[in-house]
C-alpha cells in the first residue's frame, strides 16, 4: 500500500512539473490526455464492477472538463468558437453525469469520442502555436 502511495505521489509531482513547464497549448493537450486516461480508467472499473472507483475516475474527468478545459475558455475574445466549445463541454459533463448515475458505458464512449475529436484538432494546430 505504501509503495502505491509513493508511486502516486511521484506521478502527481511529475504531472505538476510537466504542467508548470508547458506552454499554454501544451497545458490544454495535457488536460485532454488526462481526461481520456480518466475515461479509460472509469470504463475499466465499470466493467470490473468497481463502482466507487468508477465514480472517482468519472469525477476526475468532469473536473478536468469543468475546471480545466471549460475554465480556460475566453468567451469574450474567443467569440463563437469559444461559445460552441462551452456548450460542448457542458454537454460532455452531462453525459459523464449520466454515465456515472446509470453505469452507462455508451455514455462514457460518447464522451470520449466527442472530446477525442477536439483533442486531435488541438494537437494538430500545436506546431503552429509554438512559434
Amino acid at each position: 500500500m505504501i509503495a502505491s502511495q509513493d508511486a502516486s505521489a511521484y506521478a502527481r509531482v511529475g504531472l505538476e512539473s510537466a504542467i508548470l513547464a508547458a506552454s499554454p497549448h501544451q497545458r490544454i493537450t495535457l488536460l485532454f490526455d488526462q481526461y481520456q486516461a480518466s475515461l479509460r480508467l472509469a470504463k475499466l472499473h465499470l466493467q470490473a464492477g468497481n463502482i466507487p472507483e468508477k465514480g472517482k475516475a468519472i469525477t476526475r474527468a468532469i473536473n478536468i472538463v469543468s475546471r480545466g478545459l471549460r475554465a480556460s475558455l475566453d468567451l469574450e475574445q474567443g467569440g463563437e468558437i469559444a461559445r460552441q466549445l462551452d456548450d460542448l463541454y457542458d454537454f460532455v459533463v452531462r453525459l459523464l453525469l449520466r454515465a456515472n448515475l446509470e453505469n452507462n458505458e455508451e455514455s462514457l464512449n460518447a464522451a470520449a469520442r466527442l472530446l477525442g475529436t477536439i483533442a486531435s484538432a488541438w494537437t494538430a494546430i500545436g506546431p503552429q502555436t509554438e512559434d
